[in-house]
């Protein structure tokens, strides 16, 4: 078979399987992705939107979004192609030496001196074009709220899917706390693979619609 054969099969597959899941029409390939990612249908009853998730996300990879991730591997699952194509860019800076720099010196995680550094570069006017993917690391989760409660960015969506024992759930719990665009999910379950399938999802219904 070939690989779209195959991708196509494995969403049929999906669909009988999923029954009557209750997700609305652009909520679906969203979840229905996550699902093909993970082989795992427990999403149908974790994942939550926020009512201005998809709209938001969309309009903003339709204007040339950055996405910025919290790891390299989220990163790269990212297809590129649909962000391109709009003039977008897809970001990560864990790996940059002045990131890595200051998480020794004040011992804090490379993926919240990453955050940091994200909101240097854009600033809260620029922030309303960026989206913000979270697969692995709760503490740049906890630190994207704390700089949205400050007003020191405004991102036009926060993809939190932190996976893990230590404030993973509790990480995503506070972001759903929040009126800001989020897509995420209740529980521990999560992954930086996951995360990239949301922004792939809204990506292609972005360039279909």
């Amino acid at each position: 078979m070939q690989p779209q054969d195959i991708e196509k099969l494995s969403f049929k597959i999906i669909d009988q399987e999923a029954g009557d899941h209750g997700f609305k029409s652009k909520e679906w390939p969203i979840v229905q992705r996550m699902i093909h990612t993970s082989a795992d249908f427990e999403y149908i009853n974790t994942v939550r939107f926020h009512p201005e998730a998809i709209s938001a996300g969309m309009e903003a990879i339709r204007n040339g979004c950055t996405v910025i991730t919290d790891t390299n591997m989220a990163r790269a699952g990212i297809r590129k192609s649909e962000i391109s194509m709009f003039g977008g860019e897809i970001k990560c800076l864990i790996g940059d030496e002045d990131v890595a720099r200051r998480a020794k010196q004040e011992g804090i995680t490379r993926a919240l001196a990453a955050v940091d550094k994200s909101a240097l570069i854009t600033g809260s006017d620029t922030n309303r074009n960026i989206i913000y993917v979270v697969g692995n690391a709760p503490t740049a989760l906890l630190r994207i709220i704390e700089l949205l409660k400050e007003g020191r960015i405004k991102p036009a969506l926060i993809i939190g899917l932190p996976v893990g024992f230590v404030n993973a759930a509790e990480s995503k719990d506070e972001l759903m706390r929040l009126d800001w665009p989020y897509i995420s999910n209740t529980g521990r379950k999560g992954g930086s693979n996951l995360a990239a399938s949301v922004v792939n999802a809204l990506a292609i219904m972005a360039s279909e619609s």
